[in-house]
């Protein structure tokens, strides 16, 4: 049972809504990220929908396998390609997962390429074991080594480089990059060790100048990419997969003519085909060029353990040792001008990196182990480095002397490219690869015209509900009335909040589920109403049906909400995209409006319930439910005999 009336106090319940006010738009107005006038301070989160902007999709690839990345190293991509993001001096960016493959990045109120933000950026230090022609045709005399690094009074190194940037994971010099040594700071080079520790070059057919360095030998191959070389084995026919294997250098195919016809099929493979081939087959098969080697899918050759071959200046072609150096062993990278007021990428390698570094210097120079080919040692007689990023070779200088400080990577850069390659490195390497699959771009008017239409859709909804409530209910449709304006200013108020407390961006799909939300909002209005006039007729007086009304109607109102509510958790967990924004608005709405009609509703309609105009038929809306009451509560006057 309801109680009585007169225990009812709806001041309470008011006071309560009116102190949900006064914090809420306190929190508006004077909230963490709160700046600017009156109006900046009003400015909801719009999406770039609404406002225009950039948005791009970027979609894992394993260059392997195929298989989709963990949940932790999604996450820890999301991280890395947000803090790259805001290294360009974005703001407001937001980057969030999208199933478990996708990594969307939305830049609302800016139009700008972002392909670059996904590139995997790994760096790897390798000596470079072999080279050979890349051309992919009749082998020809290797090529002459790019440069050398020559050691200067001040302790720097000068190596010069050949190899352009990659087209997709470097910046895009005009001139090609170099590692040097940095002439700055703490370290420089080391002295030079005895002549007696540089080997005599051995001719390229010495069995010795072709081993694999040390702790080179392969690691057991994944069941994918066996299954895969074993379609590539049946594609090129078992003749040419024979001759491939039984290579164990560069074939000299003017030597051989009958040699050309059987491995001519390996020229026709993809670059998909060509990545899961031995890392001496890629090398060793002169039909193999450079073109298929430069598109191979990103992240090929990023196991650091393993030898690999790639190109530089998209001609030559290395047979490069394990990386003894990578990207996570370079503790910092900036963007820097030089003495010579060229922009450089400086390097600084952490304690353990820079001993490495150290190693891997002394290593190339002293030319252990005969590692390093004939055809790879430099014009001095020194080991090679290759510094490769990706899949490409940016420089491959020689190593003149053991390196014990920081270096620089150098070349014709513009500002915007040294800074791309050093937020590309600081923030280190992608746990897995990505491909941009979509990037769009909304013009800020084409966002302020859907802005525009989706509040004008929205207006007409809740004008429509208004006219309806009025038109049916009368006095009672005032309460539908001041009960959608609080709704919306409660809203309105929750998505500044939430904006810039969590990030929450109102999109198009966002209104949506606030228009959807008015029609849950005009179920509790009717299902109170009706119940109110249910308990009229029954008999009961209009002040008393309230609270009974009430009573009834609250578990109804109540269940109804707690299904929206349901809904929209289940459509935020189990939806992608824009569908989110959908399912949060609507639930947030449907929250709130409860908020409301514990609030508001049911005590402004006892209040209401005290009035002379709530008993009126003709004003209160109750019209025919009242006079219907009252014609079965008069009292029926008792007939008279009349005596003879």
């Amino acid at each position: 049972m309801a109680p009585p009336q007169g225990q009812m106090r709806p001041g309470r319940q008011l006071a309560v809504l009116a102190g949900i006010f006064v914090v809420l738009y306190l929190l508006v107005f004077f909230s963490g990220g709160a700046s600017g006038g009156f109006k900046d301070r009003l400015e909801p989160r719009l999406g770039l929908d609404l406002i225009g902007g950039t948005r791009l999709t970027l979609e894992a690839k394993n260059s392997v396998d195929g298989q989709a990345p963990t949940a932790e190293n999604l996450e820890e991509a999301r991280q890395i390609i947000e803090n790259r993001v805001n290294a360009f001096g974005v703001a407001e960016a937001e980057v969030v997962t999208e199933g478990n493959r996708n990594i969307v990045i939305s830049l609302p109120g800016e139009n700008r390429d972002l392909t670059d933000v996904g590139t995997p950026a790994e760096l790897r230090f390798r000596k470079v074991l072999k080279a050979a022609d890349g051309s992919g045709a009749i082998a020809a005399p290797a090529p002459t080594p790019s440069g050398s690094a020559s050691p200067s009074p001040s302790g720097s190194a000068s190596p010069s480089g050949s190899a352009s940037p990659s087209a997709t994971a470097s910046p895009k010099g005009t001139a090609s990059p170099k590692v040097t040594a940095s002439s700055g700071g703490q370290g420089g080079m080391a002295p030079a060790p005895s002549a007696s520790a540089t080997p005599t070059p051995s001719a390229s057919a010495s069995p010795s100048a072709g081993a694999s360095s040390p702790g080179a030998s392969e690691a057991p191959v994944p069941a994918s990419v066996e299954e895969q070389r074993k379609a590539v084995e049946q594609k090129v026919g078992a003749a040419a997969w024979k001759a491939a294997n039984d290579l164990k250098a560069p074939a000299d195919l003017t030597a051989d003519p009958s040699l050309a016809d059987k491995l001519k099929p390996f020229g026709e493979l993809s670059p998909q085909e060509v990545a899961v081939l031995p890392a001496q087959m890629q090398f060793n098969v002169p039909t193999i060029g450079c073109a298929q080697l430069d598109k191979r899918p990103a992240g090929s050759i990023s196991d650091p353990k393993q030898q690999t071959v790639a190109c530089e200046d998209g001609a030559a072609k290395y047979l490069l040792d394990q990386a003894k150096v990578l990207g996570t062993d370079v503790s910092d990278a900036s963007a820097v001008m030089d003495q010579t007021n060229a922009w450089v990428v400086s390097l600084d390698f952490s304690g353990s990196g820079q001993d490495k570094w150290t190693a891997l210097t002394r290593e190339a120079f002293n030319n252990e182990g005969n590692a390093c080919d004939a055809s790879a040692l430099g014009q001095d007689g020194k080991c090679r480095v290759a510094v490769v990023l990706d899949n490409e070779i940016v420089s491959s200088p020689e190593i003149q002397g053991v390196l014990t400080g920081n270096s620089q990577i150098t070349g014709s850069f513009t500002q915007q490219d040294a800074s791309t390659l050093a937020g590309q490195l600081r923030y280190g390497a992608l746990p897995a690869t990505f491909e941009a699959q979509e990037q769009q771009n909304v013009s800020a008017t084409l966002g302020a015209s859907h802005l525009r239409a989706g509040l004008l859709a929205a207006g007409i909804g809740m004008l429509l509900v208004i006219i309806y409530a009025f038109f049916y209910y009368r006095l009672l449709g005032s309460v539908i009335f001041l009960s959608l304006v609080l709704s919306a200013l409660l809203v309105f108020g929750a998505l500044i909040v939430l904006g810039r407390q969590i990030g929450f961006t109102l999109t198009l799909a966002g209104i949506a589920g606030f228009i959807v939300s008015l029609g849950v909002a005009a179920d509790s209005f009717v299902i109170y109403f009706e119940r109110l006039k249910d308990e009229i007729r029954e008999g009961r007086s209009p002040r008393s049906a309230v609270p009974r009304a009430w009573a009834r109607a609250r578990r109804t109102i109540i269940s109804a909400n707690a299904i929206s509510i349901l809904a929209a958790v289940v459509l935020y967990i189990v939806s992608v995209g824009t569908v989110k924004g959908f399912a949060f608005a609507l639930g947030l709405a449907t929250v709130l409006d409860l908020v409301v009609v514990f609030l508001f509703r049911h005590p402004i309609m006892t209040m209401f319930a005290r009035t002379q105009a709530f008993l009126s038929p003709r004003v209160s809306g109750l019209g025919r439910v009242l006079r219907s009451a009252e014609t079965d509560q008069a009292p029926t006057r008792p007939s008279r005999v009349k005596e003879a």
